[in-house]
């Protein structure tokens, strides 16, 4: 935030310039254009920096007894110099009382959402780290939905019978191991945030800074909508 301005109604919220809008966007451009050392690359040291800087967001939302919810590539909001940015609060944005939220009920946001979300148990501060894991999940796969041969409906089952993501490609060892121990069906099994930052930290230091990560195949955004489990009357549009 660069200023507020309180002169007159209605108050106006001065924000910097954010160039690559939405990190989905930004994954997809990344896709798209095939050309070496083009502004939308994007290697596995970026993503555990890009990762770890989301987490460091939800560690002060977490340290305020607020839990994000809707932690995906679309929330995150990508600057010029490839800072990344968490937002997307809106109606998901719940303070915890208790220790306890209600369920957010939206078909769109189902394969994001941790097990006991999708069992309509309550949200808890791990539900975000299991979304922090799907989250590495499309950034690894240059903007890929999770769990695309599933129906979001019949996600939960599938993750009761102790399935889990499968590791793409494009996917280091190092990196498959931390989206695996973010999605852990327990969650006090899964790592803090904190915890989860330090692990960030350590693989970024030896992490691949040089091979940029490329997907073969277009783009088909009618797929990805269903895939992702978006509904048909939904508007997305391409930023």
């Amino acid at each position: 935030m660069l200023g507020v301005i309180l002169a007159q109604p209605p108050l106006r919220i001065v924000m910097e310039e954010l160039q690559h809008r939405d990190l989905l966007g930004y994954l997809w451009k990344c896709r798209q254009d095939g050309s070496s050392g083009s502004l939308h690359d994007i290697t596995e040291k970026r993503i555990f920096i890009m990762a770890r800087q989301v987490a460091s967001a939800v560690e002060y939302l977490h340290s305020q007894q607020c839990i994000h919810g809707n932690i995906r590539a679309h929330s995150i909001l990508v600057g010029s110099n490839l800072t990344a940015k968490l937002w997307g609060f809106g109606s998901l944005y719940r303070r915890s009382m208790q220790g306890t939220v209600g369920a957010v009920e939206s078909i769109e946001l189902k394969k994001w959402q941790a097990p006991e979300v999708l069992s309509r148990r309550a949200f808890s501060y791990s539900s975000d780290v299991w979304s922090i894991g799907i989250l590495l999940y499309e950034m690894v796969t240059l903007g890929d939905p999770p769990f695309a041969k599933l129906l979001a409906n019949e996600l939960l089952q599938y993750l009761q019978r102790g399935k889990h993501l499968k590791r793409p490609p494009t996917c280091s060892h190092a990196l498959y191991s931390l989206i695996m121990s973010c999605c852990r069906w327990s969650p006090q099994h899964r790592p803090s945030v904190m915890e989860l930052i330090q692990k960030l930290q350590a693989e970024e230091i030896s992490a691949n800074g040089s091979t940029v990560l490329r997907v073969p195949g277009p783009l088909d955004i009618e797929k990805y909508m269903r895939e992702a489990g978006y509904g048909e009357a939904y508007n997305y549009a391409v930023l």
